[in-house]
């Protein structure tokens, strides 16, 4: 990067790692530096619950505030009913409008652990993109901004080159998708005066769009500001782990399990991902990933720590390190750990101890489970399990079993 940002929020992205391309650096930094400006970043509601993957953009959001702007979290009430063809080799499940207001209800809340909205003394916003695309006339809307797209450049973007060269089908409603999300980026700017978007780096396509529309319609500059997308030291997808997405929302993955996910994280990424989930100072953050040997897995404990603070509270961060040291350094079985709760008609007259780690989800299926204890990674309370077949009664289930997976997981299993 030749050049060098004086506005706050910009050198916080800069020496934080945030910035994978802006449209314009220069001319944001000026812009910055007049005043208060508001930027968005959009959300589907594809799913109940965003997961790691979507920290490093919901932290964005959170310098953005800290710094003094004002950020958008734009809920994808009309796009979700098409679908982001980005990154994806075939076309997203089509969700009923019943599903999308659920799944949007459950993502509202989340935000407010990292950002402060109006209604809480802050100045964040939360609008619903349906609020302005469902009332669209198909004519009139093709009329009026279909004809500043050009199909030659929309062939050319990622989301959609991609899925061609790799010959995979692209339907007409995805096709449509980028036009409504440039909408989008005018229409916040007409409403709230918004001047940039953000997203990861995924989105470049689809935010330059927006950037030529608003331009051509409202005669306005407005910029775009990515993010890398992040894979690991070992070149994994960030969020990604055997056992499937690592969610953001407690009740689809628990605080415990997010605080281990934190806690068991490579030793090259420790530094990185204290620049980007945590807001620990630079210069602390340097000290902690110069550590070697056992004593870098103190940097992990505050990466852990901190991580699961801002997404669950200082309160579980804390239960989750102490059933941690509790489960790790005293053997026990620390309250905090996930449980899994049977019932008399699961157990019957017996479950495996294969069915047993599949239901506390400590396998992902028998023949994984089986794996795992003909491998010797199986152990309930703290002995090893060398028989799958080995049938669990009710009797033994009165009181919670510790069931572990290797070293590193770990669940409880008792009879409700």
């Amino acid at each position: 990067m030749t050049y060098q940002p004086k506005s706050e929020f910009l050198r916080v992205m800069e020496t934080r790692g945030y910035i994978a391309d802006c449209t314009d650096l220069q001319g944001l930094d000026e812009l910055l530096l007049e005043g208060p400006v508001t930027a968005y970043i959009g959300y589907d509601c594809t799913g109940p619950s965003l997961h790691v993957g979507h920290l490093v953009n919901i932290m964005m959001l959170r310098w953005f505030q800290k710094t003094g702007n004002r950020p958008i979290a734009l809920m994808g009430g009309g796009t979700t009913r098409i679908g982001d063809p980005s990154g994806k080799d075939e076309a997203r499940q089509l969700l009923t409008d019943e599903k999308i207001a659920e799944n949007m209800a459950s993502l509202r809340g989340f935000f407010a652990n990292y950002i402060t909205f109006a209604e809480d003394g802050g100045n964040a916003i939360q609008p619903n993109n349906a609020d302005w695309l469902d009332g669209l006339g198909y004519i009139p809307f093709l009329r009026e901004y279909g004809r500043h797209f050009t199909i030659n450049r929309m062939l050319s973007f990622e989301s959609v080159k991609g899925r061609l060269d790799r010959e995979q089908p692209l339907t007409f409603l995805e096709f449509n998708y980028m036009l409504l999300q440039a909408y989008d980026f005018l229409e916040l700017y007409r409403r709230e005066g918004c001047r940039l978007q953000m997203g990861g780096s995924d989105q470049w396509g689809n935010i330059v769009n927006g950037i030529d529309l608003t331009r051509r319609i409202a005669g306005m500059e407005v910029f775009g500001l990515t993010t890398p997308l992040l894979t690991t030291a070992s070149g994994a997808k960030m969020g990604k782990t055997a056992q499937g997405a690592v969610w953001l929302n407690g009740d689809m993955l628990s605080p415990y399990d997010f605080w281990q996910f934190w806690r068991n994280t490579a030793d090259a990424d420790v530094g990185r991902f204290l620049r980007l989930f945590t807001e620990l100072e630079l210069d602390e953050i340097a000290r902690l990933e110069r550590l070697e040997g056992q004593e870098i897995n103190t940097a992990k404990v505050v990466l852990a720590n901190a991580a699961t603070t801002l997404a669950h509270g200082a309160e579980a961060a804390a239960a989750a390190e102490a059933t941690a040291r509790e489960t790790f350094e005293a053997g026990g079985a620390g309250a905090d750990l996930p449980m899994v709760t049977l019932s008399a008609a699961d157990v019957g007259q017996g479950i495996s101890v294969a069915q047993l780690f599949v239901r506390a989800g400590l396998a992902a299926s028998g023949k994984e489970a089986k794996r795992l204890v003909n491998e010797g990674g199986a152990r309930i309370n703290d002995a090893a399990v060398t028989d799958p077949g080995q049938m669990i009664g009710a009797e033994a289930l009165a009181e919670p079993l510790k069931l572990s997976a290797g070293k590193k997981r770990h669940a409880l299993a008792r009879l409700g």
